[in-house]
């Protein structure tokens, strides 16, 4: 029986004490712990059998969940082995395979290094990154224990993550980071990258998975060398929500760094500084009121509605006339994005929108961790009521459908995995709307 499958849903509003219950019985149902290759791992899965591995993002919003839950040591052990096989040079793969030796699905093998495959019984990791959310994690669980001990034993790792990333992913020194394939944005078959793809079909189907499979097996001939990747310019991306995640864990390192009386603070908020620039210059336009993806070294933006329009407004470098724009034309307004259950993940206009479950995600359907990205900016910058909005559908969702993977926006029915993790961000939601650091 799955985890979904044992909670009471559909009988009403869950109360904030029932919520709590449910959000601790799907995360620990779903969390693992072991030994292998001398290596001692603690994470959660995301799902019981769709998502059984280790995953990067995954792992920080799980973070979030614990130390909402007030489990903060076991918030500090998921960190811990999230950074197990950080390689020399600061690198950490996007997924962590620590027992079973391939991937959920056949494909997924092309995204290892090819010296990978010598080693699938042994722990290992993809080639690939994901949206660097790391520092905001530990920042979290700094603010909530107030242990400078914890941030001084897992600072080092992180400052070396991050400059691996400013090393081999700003390929131009604009401050912008690249991804090389649509699954690091963390939204895998998002609609904004279908130009660069060569897809023009409007919904999903075995085409573009086509042409996703073709470039993952071109990254994987490339042996995933940076250089020759960005000389092709297959697939060079800049996507908004990455690099809005990415500015904002900068300034979480330097605060962090700040803590412990590291004197490399300085640098990383420049760093962040730079990036937040560059989106406004760069990603931001004007007469769409939206942030848009940049797609290859001329970095063209990609001018597809989809929920990341919006990201930026979150940080503190963007001028207040420009979020308040962004904000009244495609969240308050709802231009393409009014529906019962916000918020979608692409604008109701967009042909490739489609609402119900399918293998091709992110492209219709409402996921919590929108609603959990803008809630907090929503409540803290006075729009109290929009931020009760996104709580409250959330809350709906839950209540009536479940911890699913994401949910259709009209009918509020739940789709794709059961027992599904990245849904107890309601808790974080809850706990901020009372104040919660």
């Amino acid at each position: 029986m799955s985890t979904s499958s044992k909670l009471k849903v559909g009988e009403g509003l869950l109360t904030d004490e029932q919520m709590e219950q449910q959000v601790r019985q799907v995360l620990y149902e779903n969390m693992i712990q072991g030994h292998n290759g001398g290596y001692t791992f603690h994470y959660t899965k995301p799902s019981p059998g769709t998502y059984p591995f280790q995953y990067f993002w995954d792992t920080c919003f799980h973070v979030f969940i614990l130390t909402a839950l007030g489990d903060h040591d076991m918030a500090k052990k998921h960190i811990r082995s999230l950074f197990l096989l950080q390689e020399p040079d600061g690198f950490v793969g996007h997924i962590i395979y620590w027992k079973r030796p391939f991937p959920a699905r056949a494909t997924d093998v092309f995204q290892l290094r090819p010296k990978s495959l010598l080693r699938l019984t042994q722990p290992h990791m993809t080639a690939l990154v994901q949206p660097p959310l790391v520092a905001e994690a530990v920042q979290r669980i700094y603010r909530c224990s107030h242990d400078t001990a914890y941030v001084r034993e897992v600072l080092p790792k992180l400052k070396a993550y991050y400059d691996w990333l400013h090393r081999n992913r700003d390929f131009e020194g604009e401050g912008l980071l690249s991804i090389i394939s649509p699954y690091e944005s963390g939204m895998d078959w998002k609609a904004s990258f279908d130009p660069v793809l060569g897809f023009r079909k409007g919904r999903g189907d075995w085409r573009l998975f086509l042409k996703v499979m073709w470039l993952e097996m071109g990254n994987f001939r490339r042996g995933y060398n940076l250089e020759r990747l960005y000389e092709q310019d297959n697939f060079i991306v800049k996507d908004v929500a990455f690099n809005t995640i990415y500015a904002q864990n900068l300034q979480a390192l330097a605060e962090l760094c700040e803590a412990v009386g590291d004197p490399e603070a300085g640098k990383y908020k420049k760093r962040s500084d730079q990036c937040c620039e560059s989106i406004l210059k760069y990603m931001y336009n004007e007469a769409d009121a939206a942030f848009y993806d940049l797609a290859g070294q001329r970095m063209e933006q990609l001018r597809t509605a989809t929920a990341t329009i919006f990201f930026p407004v979150v940080l503190p470098n963007i001028p207040r006339r420009i979020s308040e724009a962004v904000l009244q034309r495609h969240l308050l307004h709802k231009d393409g994005f009014s529906v019962p259950y916000p918020i979608p993940s692409l604008s109701v206009r967009e042909p490739a929108f489609y609402p119900g479950e399918s293998v091709y995600i992110w492209r219709g359907p409402t996921w919590v961790v929108f609603n959990w990205f803008m809630h907090r900016y929503l409540l803290h910058k006075g729009y109290p009521e929009e931020a009760d909005k996104l709580l409250a559908s959330v809350r709906k969702l839950i209540s009536q459908s479940g911890f699913r993977e994401y949910y259709d926006p009209f009918t509020g029915q739940g789709h794709g995995a059961q027992g599904f993790t990245w849904s107890g961000l309601v808790l974080d939601m809850i706990k901020g709307s009372r104040g919660y650091k």
